[in-house]
């Protein structure tokens, strides 16, 4: 069997600095300092429970729909208009944070809701 193993998740971006302080409001993480937050930055949860965050500066911007996103776990067991309440709040506080509401996925029988979001730099994540 094999054991559970910690992983990081990467993200290329423009300004890693930018990014990382986002997903650091976002989650609860914190931003340790770097030597330089132009080429790379780090979020990290404070209980040692989930995983790294890292933003690598790269040259490229975004130009299609990311293959792997970011849930946002904040209507976890709600259903309903408690479901999309809690959903609406979060969306409430990141805006503000820089990030964009993309769409909401309503409930449709099989899926509760979701509300699409982008980041600072356009990478799609969900509130869920």
């Amino acid at each position: 069997m094999v054991s559970v193993r910690k992983f990081q998740v990467t993200f290329d971006c423009a300004d890693p600095g930018r990014v990382a302080r986002f997903w650091g409001e976002v989650l609860g993480y914190t931003v340790p300092p770097l030597d330089d937050p132009g080429q790379s930055a780090v979020c990290v949860d404070p209980s040692g429970e989930g995983p790294r965050l890292y933003f690598q500066r790269v040259p490229e911007g975004k130009v299609v729909k990311n293959r792997v996103h970011l849930c946002v776990r904040v209507g976890t067991g709600l259903v309903g208009e408690e479901r999309l309440a809690a959903l609406e709040a979060e969306c409430a506080r990141l805006l503000p944070l820089g990030a964009v509401r993309v769409r909401l996925l309503e409930a449709d029988g099989e899926e509760e809701s979701c509300i699409v979001m982008q980041d600072v730099e356009g990478n799609e994540f969900c509130l869920d």
